[in-house]
């Protein structure tokens, strides 16, 4: 392995523990594999979608609560987290 190499692999395990300073997430698509099929989810400007009927009804559902679960600490607090929203 080539310097050039070793220092970039040193630049990015730094920039991961610094991810709270370095990373923020704007926007991403996911498919989430659900029991009968996958669902796409979507997080831009602060806000989750599903294409599944239950987020359609409700504005949250299982696969946004696990992908908040999963990135708990990583995104932006720009919208209050769908699992309290579910919870009142």
């Amino acid at each position: 392995m080539d310097s050039a190499m070793i220092g970039k692999i040193e630049k990015a395990k730094r920039y991961a523990e610094e991810r709270e300073q370095r990373i923020a997430f704007g926007m991403f698509q996911v498919t989430v594999q659900g029991n009968h099929r996958p669902h796409q989810v979507t997080f831009e400007q602060g806000k989750w979608a599903c294409d599944c009927d239950f987020f359609a009804a409700r504005g949250v559902c299982s696969h946004t609560m696990a992908l908040e679960r999963v990135l708990e600490g990583m995104l932006p607090a720009l919208q209050e987290p769908a699992a309290q929203t579910a919870a009142r």
